[in-house]
């Protein structure tokens, strides 16, 4: 009983506005997870709600990562709307070294130009200066990145998203951003359950051995 009072005081005082982005969140992934088109809209409203919260709490690079990802979640709903409702599955790949490279070059190049630009700006244009401008680029550099990989079911994906959700965990809990903070926990679950899945699926693709 005491710690269900505890749970409904920490809820309430939380930011109502974040909670729903934790719970679209949530069901967006979900929905993704299990092919269903009802994630794009849930995806829409979460991207929206962000650009808001980032903004609020000068992560301006997750901010306008989620502008961006905002536009491609419409992009997705159309698409998917478009699409016959039983298609072949794309087969699942592994990462190879070109992709390694490009990773940690565009990581390595983009992440601090990306740092660099936030710092500068701030002062021009007379916002308040970002919150962890460099951890907080090079997060965004390297989700966007992941995206590409999932949306080519390039098996490694998952684990970029554990090994970049991890951080994020850390620095929304930084910026009182727990409920949050608590969303991206379940997201690295999540790809860890998504990478077991489609280990499983690349497995059963491959040719089976001659005895």
């Amino acid at each position: 009983m005491h710690l269900f009072f505890a749970i409904a005081d920490w809820l309430q005082q939380q930011s109502w506005l974040e909670l729903t982005g934790v719970v679209t969140g949530l069901l967006c992934v979900y929905l993704a997870a299990i092919n269903n088109i009802w994630n794009w809209p849930f995806a829409i409203v979460n991207t929206a709600i962000y650009i808001f919260i980032f903004a609020k709490a000068a992560l301006y690079a997750d901010m306008c990562q989620n502008a961006y990802l905002f536009v491609i979640n419409i992009y997705g709903w159309y698409y998917w709307s478009r699409q016959p409702a039983h298609t072949h599955k794309v087969p699942v790949v592994r990462i190879n070294k070109k992709l390694v490279v490009t990773l940690l070059l565009v990581a390595a190049l983009v992440s601090p130009a990306l740092g660099f630009l936030l710092v500068k700006l701030s002062s021009v244009l007379h916002y308040q200066p970002a919150a962890f401008p460099y951890l907080d680029s090079f997060c965004t550099v390297v989700s966007l990145t992941a995206q590409v990989f999932m949306a080519r079911k390039i098996l490694e994906n998952w684990l970029i998203w554990i090994f970049v959700d991890v951080i994020y965990v850390g620095i929304y809990i930084s910026k009182d951003l727990q409920p949050t903070a608590f969303m991206f926990g379940v997201y690295a679950l999540l790809a860890l359950k998504g990478y077991i899945d489609w280990w499983e699926d690349y497995k059963r693709q491959l040719p089976e051995k001659v005895s």
